[in-house]
């Protein structure tokens, strides 16, 4: 039966037979008294799940069943603690049966027997045992209690035995005493008996004893006692008692929002009447009646109630503030409510400010508090929702906060909106602070209930958000729906405000570290976003800032922040030119990788690991190809250096810590790209890639693992030399880092950078790595393998970066040199080489339709050679001719110093190559090429061009 606990009412259906079948076996006389006690058992479980109250309209309760009822008593043991629930049960079902609508004097008869002597009549039966299990210590004495206030107050019974039996009742409450179990349990009987009488019978009947019931209350003194139920049972009767002192009727100055009835409202709906303001009823005559003295005494036991140390106590003490005031007049109520905030000092306890706070609620959800107090409630419950007081190791506040939101949720329902208009935003602030903020899951949980009114601003929206289950979690509150709502600008400063006052100070370590987390959170929402402005140097601010936080503030959040620096570094059109954004963003990303430092197995939220560091490093490797430019020249050098200081910390700190992660291919790229930047022509950037290069060869502790060729390396940069070596002088870097092309992990990279060298304007560079590439051509000049491996890695470097200007206009005054020194000599013995086909295959495809005169005069000087190293005329081949052909294409060109040009390059092949033309005609060509004005339009040149060859 327990599941049914929390929904008992579904028992309902199933509560007659239950009953009736357990009954049949108690009323079968063949029945073991074992078998009947389990059926009494059973039946007081099912009476513990659904109440007892419930349970009562279902026992038998016909006049042919008092007397068994009753005569079943005399076979039980008050002292048997075994068979309680049999007595419980029987209380209960000779509480209904006593009800019978008959004088009992007629179940009687004849009193007098046979014998002379005088039975005990039925009334005195039932009394008798009402009083003797009223002093139990099992849970029959709530039952008993139940017995007496149904059977004390039927008219009979009351005109014969209510004197005596409250006489009895209050002596034996004055002689017992609290501070002994005894004396505790017999004044638990007495306070419960006068309890339920007080609350059945009716006012005519229980007045005349009311003042004496309270005098003797007030000598029990049990406001002293330690036993929280004596306390309960007091306040409990003290009400009832003031209850009975005032007329049982409604004040009509109470506040009413709308009709009490719902077919009052039902009706008014479908006239389609006009809404009714609610309005306060002024004090009818009939009320102006004088209150009795008791009654003073009465609040003053309850006001002191409300601040009793027991949560049950001044619950009761505050429906009994609310039941009194509804029948007070307008100006004692006006005086109690004025007690009540009385109780909201910052000299009480947080039992006062409890107690208050319910009893506010009551009062407001009787329509006791008028709309014209609410200016001096409403500040005191704002209080109320935040009150937290630190004792010793914990703190006290938590019921208050809750009941303050109960407050809250009963004004709401109260009022109409335009009453509580000028307090909601304020309500509803509070509200949504202890929503997301508290540190109690059941305040958080009231709060949100409290907020589901139309009265508070997007109070669903909210709740929809912040419903029971999401707000049981403290972290979700704080990291995840408080972002949420703080979407809301109703609510957005008020939240900030409070985390700033009350939470980033609070003793509490979790509330700390949360406010912290909101903040955090939304400062890291805030310089994400600000990563994509449209101003570059915004875009730098904030990405320093990231890098320079420490290691708690990204703890969980390393992921998103580091995909938002990596969105900075990419090139868009629209920020091509960011440069700066973009180089302070790998500053960041490096910086970071030290502060949250390197763990292989854990999550990319926090720290790096294997699930993200290869991203890092792809990061580092794309932006080393960054060579954007503009108006203040090579502006992505500034990226490619960030890029390389980059890769080696991390490298470092990878190799310290975790090697394992770093992988053969990523540390092979890593090398390669910095032995090309260290090939190439800006002094400052080539001196800064070898000395990194250099750090990672040389670096010891450990050393860094799956460098390629690390011997060679070692060989042809000594560790005795590296130290002095100058990256910055060109005589000193470029015949050490032309030596790599020996090595094919290194060629590529180096040819790529040395291509720019070479090609490149300053004269220092120009020379001592021209001059270092053809000391290495040399070398394997007559290595036809050799040759054919470094031709192979040429024309790949040239077709990888065809029409990329940067690479290819050097690319081609190099290559223009290297035929000129006759580099390619050995290539000359075969006819149709694949060298040469796919060299002048892809110098076709570069200048065709160019409009760039440098990249074309480039083109136009290596023909020349490609005849050459073809091996002279007379070996002729298809490179000769398609060569050919090229060169007179150029001599039509539309550009005319490109058509003086390639005539000026003809003239001088046909004098070193004289037998590619034909004697006869030789003179001819040797005059019209060197007569005919190239200068002058293309028409024109045509009669003079047309050679007949």
């Amino acid at each position: 039966m327990d599941k049914y606990q929390e929904q008992p009412h579904l028992l309902d259906p199933h509560l007659e037979w239950m009953l009736n079948l357990l009954l049949d076996i108690v009323r079968d006389s063949d029945s073991p008294p074992a078998l009947v006690h389990l059926a009494f058992k059973f039946l007081y479980i099912i009476t513990k799940v659904r109440g007892y109250k419930i349970f009562l309209g279902l026992f038998p309760h016909e006049v042919a069943d008092v007397q068994p009822v009753i005569d079943m008593f005399t076979h039980q043991n008050p002292k048997d603690h075994e068979t309680w629930e049999t007595r419980y049960v029987l209380l209960l079902w000779l509480s209904v049966t006593c009800l019978i609508p008959f004088d009992l004097s007629r179940l009687d008869g004849n009193l007098t027997s046979e014998g002379g002597e005088v039975r005990t009549s039925t009334m005195d039966r039932i009394l008798q045992i009402a009083e003797s299990y009223l002093i139990v210590s099992d849970k029959a004495r709530d039952a008993a209690a139940v017995l007496i206030s149904k059977f004390i107050t039927r008219p009979d019974v009351r005109q014969k035995k209510m004197a005596d039996f409250l006489d009895w009742t209050l002596s034996t409450l004055s002689k017992s005493s609290f501070q002994t179990m005894e004396g505790t349990i017999m004044m638990d009987g007495m306070l419960q008996a006068l309890a339920q009488v007080f609350k059945h019978g009716t006012r005519e009947s229980c007045l005349p004893y009311a003042s004496t019931v309270l005098v003797c209350l007030d000598n029990c003194k049990l406001s002293e006692s330690n036993h929280t139920l004596l306390r309960k049972l007091g306040v409990k009767l003290v009400q009832r008692l003031g209850l009975t002192f005032l007329k049982p009727k409604l004040a009509k100055w109470r506040y009413q929002r709308g009709c009490r009835s719902l077919i009052a409202n039902l009706r008014l709906s479908t006239q389609d009447e006009e809404r009714q303001i609610p309005q306060i009823l002024a004090s009818d005559n009939d009320e102006d009646y004088d209150v009795p003295e008791e009654v003073e005494n009465v609040i003053e036991q309850l006001l002191v109630g409300l601040k009793d140390k027991d949560t049950i106590v001044r619950w009761s003490a505050a429906k009994g503030i609310g039941r009194m005031t509804g029948r007070l007049p307008k100006e004692l109520a006006d005086d109690v409510v004025g007690s009540v905030l009385d109780c909201f000092s910052f000299q009480e306890t947080d039992n006062a400010w409890h107690g208050g706070c319910l009893a506010l609620a009551e009062l407001g959800r009787r329509g006791l508090l008028l709309p014209s107090r609410l200016t001096d409630v409403v500040p005191v419950i704002l209080k109320a929702l935040t009150y937290d007081e630190k004792r010793g190791a914990c703190s006290v506040g938590s019921n208050v906060r809750d009941a303050a939101c109960y407050v809250c949720w009963a004004f709401a329902r109260a009022y109409e909106p335009g009453e509580l208009k000028p307090f909601v935003n304020k309500i509803s602030s509070a509200l949504v602070i202890v929503t997301v903020f508290d540190r109690d899951v059941n305040c958080r949980r009231a709060a949100s209930v409290s907020l589901l009114n139309g009265t508070f601003p997007h109070g669903i929206d909210i709740l929809t958000t912040a419903d029971y289950f999401a707000v049981g979690n403290r972290s979700n509150c704080f990291l995840n729906i408080s972002v949420n709502i703080a979407g809301f600008a109703e609510y957005t400063q008020s939240m900030i405000d409070h985390l700033i006052d009350m939470k980033i100070n609070h003793w509490d370590g979790g509330s700390y570290v949360f406010s912290i987390s909101f903040f955090l959170d939304e400062l890291m929402k805030n310089y994400i976003s600000e990563l994509q402005n449209t101003e570059e140097m915004i875009r730098c601010g904030f990405s320093l800032a990231l890098g320079s936080l420490p290691a708690f503030f990204l703890k969980g959040k390393l992921k998103l922040v580091l995909d938002g620096l990596k969105a900075v570094t990419h090139i868009s059109p629209k920020d091509v030119s960011f440069a700066e954004a973009r180089r302070d963003a790998l500053k960041a990303i490096a910086k970071i990788c030290q502060t949250v430092g390197v763990k292989a197995e854990a999550s990319e939220d926090d720290v790096i690991c294997k699930e993200n560091v290869y991203q890092i490093y792809d990061t580092f490797l794309d932006c080393m190809n960054d060579y954007t430019t503009d108006s203040r020249g090579d502006v992505g050098a500034w990226v490619r250096e960030a890029a390389m200081t980059g890769l080696m910390e991390l490298t470092v700190l990878l190799t310290r810590n975790h090697p394992e992660l770093i992988e053969a291919n990523v540390c092979k790229q890593i090398m390669c790209c910095l032995a090309q930047q260290s090939s190439e022509k800006i002094d400052r950037f080539r001196a800064r890639a070898g000395s990194i290069f250099l750090n990672l060869l040389y670096f010891d502790s450990p050393p860094v693992p799956h460098i390629p060729y690390r011997e060679e390396l070692e060989k042809i940069f000594p560790r005795s030399e590296s130290s002095v070596l100058n990256w910055n002088a060109p005589s000193q870097a470029f015949p050490c880092i032309t030596q790599l092309l020996a090595l094919p992990t290194y060629r590529y990279h180096v040819l790529l950078g040395l291509a720019v060298s070479v090609g490149g304007l300053t004269e220092s560079t120009v020379r001592y790595s021209t001059q270092s590439v053809f000391e290495y051509m040399k070398k394997i000049q007559n290595d036809i393998q050799a040759m054919d491996s470094f031709s192979e890695t040429l024309i790949q470097v040239f077709e990888d970066n065809l029409l990329n200007d940067r690479v290819s206009v050097p690319f081609l005054k190099m290559l223009d040199q290297m035929l000129a020194n006759g580099c390619f000599d050995i290539f000359t013995t075969e006819e149709n080489h694949p060298f040469s086909l796919k060299l002048l295959s892809l110098c076709k495809e570069e200048i065709k339709k160019s409009k760039d005169i440098q990249k074309l005069r480039s083109s136009i000087a290596f023909p020349r050679s490609i005849i050459r190293f073809c091996g002279m005329i007379q070996f002729p081949g298809d490179v000769r001719k398609k060569v050919l052909f090229q060169l007179f294409l150029l001599l039509c060109h539309p550009f005319p110093v490109i058509r003086k040009t390639t005539a000026s390059q003809i003239y001088e092949m046909v004098l070193t190559y004289s037998d590619i033309v034909d004697p006869d005609i030789f003179d001819e060509v040797m005059t019209i090429l060197s007569d005919t004005v190239f200068l002058t339009p293309v028409p024109d040149l045509y009669p003079q061009c047309h050679l007949d060859a």
